[in-house]
């Protein structure tokens, strides 16, 4: 009886051992990404503002997020592309970004209303959104809103692949999330 409850015991601790190997090479699997770092594009629609400006850290990648009222998610028109350099809407100056990468991010959305009135307008426009210990984001930049279309500047540790998803709502409006990989 206790030469079976030694060998079950020995069984159920390899089973354990071979149970925790297992368990890291499934989660760095779970960040394996199919993304590129190729432009990525929407053209020929846009309407509603831009409201805001904003970020998150996952495991697997950083997001940046631009929320944009009164327009639905099929209506959205955006361009996200690496570039040598981000440069501000309307002036051409270029914005310097932290970083071995600049990724520039365009939608066809205005940051002001049918007034002329700011709808989105950070306190800084060289740190628009504070990314201060992101794994892979090391500045977001305000480069303003020109003849309907916003353009933020966001500076990355290196080229990493990079996915752009539009998402519905809150409300009315939509988001356009840019989600890019901490490794390839």
């Amino acid at each position: 009886m206790v030469t079976t409850r030694t060998r079950t015991a020995a069984v159920l601790a390899a089973a354990a051992v071979v149970s925790a190997a297992a368990a890291p090479a499934s989660a760095a699997s779970s960040c394996a990404v199919v993304w590129g770092s190729t432009p990525e594009t929407v053209q020929d629609r846009g309407g509603g503002v831009l409201d805001d400006v904003r970020a998150g850290r996952h495991d697997c990648y950083d997001r940046l997020v631009l929320d944009l009222a009164g327009v639905d998610a099929a209506d959205v028109g955006y361009d996200v592309r690496y570039v040598p350099a981000v440069h501000e809407d309307a002036s051409g100056r270029p914005v310097p970004l932290r970083g071995a990468a600049d990724l520039q991010v365009v939608v066809h959305t205005p940051a002001y209303d049918g007034n002329g009135a700011a709808t989105y307008d950070p306190a800084d426009d060289a740190e628009a959104v504070d990314v201060t210990g992101y794994r892979t984001f090391r500045q977001v930049a305000w480069a303003h809103s020109f003849e309907g279309s916003s353009t933020v500047g966001l500076g990355v540790r290196a080229r990493l692949p990079f996915r752009v998803l539009v998402l519905d709502g809150p409300g009315d409006g939509s988001r356009v999330a840019v989600d890019v990989a901490h490794a390839w």
